[in-house]
């Protein structure tokens, strides 16, 4: 059973701001359209025409990054001399459709003398490894621009500095106070940096560096935007805010991939049976899963080659083995959250702790961060999964709302190999034998450090609406005039009471919930799809029915289109 929710309302706007928002947009009536725009730090017309209706224009001069100037010299300097680049690449979605992006115009359009080059994840592990270094030397390569990584690569950094390879790093992570010693850093989250955007993705990162080559040589930038599907997919994966400059680059890459996305991202798109208008949540359910699977279960470098193909034949070929390894990552990824379950209820310890600490020798290294996210929703408290590696114990790591877990690891930093990440999620490296005074520690952190105890997952609820507010039309405009959503952005999330149910509720394929509410008996019963709410509610939702009590819900809208008939449909998250 799922672990009770918080709901949080949003405190309506002031009545004043209502109606100056009403009166700048003279052609917007909707008081609830308008109350959605003013939670979203909108209060005049020009700010929502820059919401709304973004502007490829409205990005930033690429040349306010710090160190850009540099970036730009040596590749041009290489693209002259004809130098060979290694183009260096992270193993999830962001790394390799940075390397898709930045080697594929390099290669395609300016003819550069390029390759690229993806760690594998279990003999190399994250980032610039010394393998992919010496590869460079063994190969003549003088130049590596890394992508998603680098930052923190001190030794391999020097180490290519005392070989004659110079160094570009285009990195989003937080960066140490002393910065490697490369030609140029390229990171928005630079303290001397005043790039007025913080929040890029690597492969954002990577594009700011190919626009500004573009302006500097004044190239045509059509082709550059023809990548821009593969920004949008990093944006959606990454789950960095999709505002500011995102927004704008995620606007415009949902548009390319549904209208013309590159081949590899349409064979996925079909294969999944998304159709367009693409939106954040397709890039998040059915491409990231599938090119994060690559490099989870065997070489990323299948995804770079799926992302790099050049028509549907070729796609749908290197598509083939990749879709499978993302089979096998389910199966896998079920397997070991059902162990985890399991370890989790027998052991004395855990049930009374204020942490989640799983280790078991044999799960696979690729998916303990999917399975720290599934138990870390399951029990809502701070979790690792651990498994073995090279004699060490590795593993990854997901907090909840108040508990900054990259913190607490610091605290245990004498117990660790190694450790990195950030407020809500890390990975780190330890001894067998540090394991006990390990999870004894981790523990007496997160019981101090929890904000609530018991910590609560929170639904940020939108506003209370009635039943016959809704319709196509409304969802239809939220769907248009406020995506793309994600972090920064949600898409809304509605609260409606004192609802009745005109039918018993339904049970779907064993964990899912249908059912038929109203609010007035005058008014049609709308559809509500509940998934893996049965075990939480059903016999609940059956009393409410047979007694004629009513129910609250929180949910999101969207559309059941079969047939050519589109129907409103309430997707439930929560129940009372």
């Amino acid at each position: 059973m799922l672990p009770k929710k918080k709901w949080t309302l949003l405190p309506p706007p002031e009545k004043e701001a209502l109606q100056q928002l009403s009166h700048e947009l003279s052609t917007v009536k909707n008081p609830y359209f308008l109350q959605l725009l003013l939670s979203r730090g909108i209060q005049n017309f020009e700010q929502a025409k820059a919401f709304m209706l973004p502007e490829i224009a409205s990005i930033h001069d690429p040349f306010l990054m710090k160190d850009m100037d540099k970036a730009v010299e040596r590749l041009g300097l290489a693209l002259e001399t004809g130098e060979k680049i290694l183009i260096y690449g992270d193993y999830d979605v962001d790394g390799t459709t940075s390397v898709a992006l930045v080697y594929g115009y390099l290669s395609e359009i300016l003819g550069a003398d390029c390759d690229y080059y993806i760690p594998d994840r279990y003999t190399e592990g994250y980032g610039v490894s010394q393998a992919g270094v010496q590869y460079a030397q063994d190969n003549d390569y003088s130049l590596i621009i890394s992508l998603d990584c680098g930052i923190k690569a001190h030794e391999r950094v020097a180490w290519c500095n005392e070989h004659g390879i110079d160094f570009i790093v285009c990195d989003h992570h937080l960066p140490d106070e002393v910065l490697p010693n490369a030609l140029a850093v390229l990171d928005p989250k630079r303290k001397d940096c005043t790039y007025p955007f913080k929040e890029l993705t690597g492969c954002g990162v990577g594009f700011k560096l190919l626009q500004a080559f573009i302006e500097a040589n004044f190239l045509e930038p059509e082709p550059l935007w023809e990548r821009i599907d593969l920004l949008a997919c990093s944006i959606a994966a990454d789950m960095v805010p999709i505002i500011g400059e995102n927004r704008i680059l995620t606007y415009f890459g949902l548009e390319k991939l549904s209208k013309n996305p590159s081949p590899g991202l349409a064979y996925l798109l079909q294969n999944a049976g998304r159709t367009a208008p693409i939106q954040v949540t397709d890039i998040v359910f059915s491409i990231s899963p599938v090119i994060n699977a690559a490099g989870r279960m065997d070489h990323a470098h299948g995804a770079v080659k799926l992302l790099l193909a050049s028509d549907t034949l070729e796609a749908s070929q290197l598509a083939e083995a990749v879709l499978k390894q993302n089979q096998s990552r389910k199966e896998v990824e079920k397997e070991i959250v059902q162990q985890a379950l399991e370890i989790f209820q027998q052991d004395a310890f855990l049930p009374t702790a204020f942490s989640t600490v799983l280790f078991h020798a044999s799960w696979h290294k690729g998916v303990v961060g999917i399975v720290a996210s599934k138990i870390q929703e399951h029990y809502y408290r701070p979790t690792i999964i651990l498994t073995e590696s090279n004699g060490h114990l590795v593993g990854s790591a997901r907090s909840v709302k108040g508990f900054d877990i990259h913190a607490a690891l610091e605290s245990c930093a004498d117990l660790l190999v190694q450790f990195g990440g950030h407020t809500h999620a890390a990975g780190l490296h330890l001894k067998p034998e540090d394991l006990p005074a390990f999870i004894q520690r981790f523990d007496e952190l997160v019981k101090i450090g929890l904000t609530e105890n018991p910590p609560q997952a929170e639904l940020l609820i939108d506003m209370e609406i009635p039943l016959s507010a809704l319709n196509l039309a409304f969802h239809d405009k939220l769907l248009i005039r406020l995506s793309p959503f994600g972090p920064g952005n949600m898409i809304p999330l509605f609260q409606s009471n004192q609802l009745f149910q005109t039918a018993p509720p339904t049970i779907l394929k064993e964990a899912h919930l249908k059912l038929f509410v109203q609010d007035k008996p005058e008014n049609p019963a709308m559809e509500v799809i509940a998934f893996n709410l049965r075990a939480d509610f059903y016999e609940g939702l059956m009393e409410a029915y047979l007694n004629q009590k009513p129910i609250s819900l929180v949910y999101h809208l969207e559309v059941n289109e079969f047939r050519g008939n589109r129907k409103l449909q309430l997707r439930a998250l929560d129940m009372a």
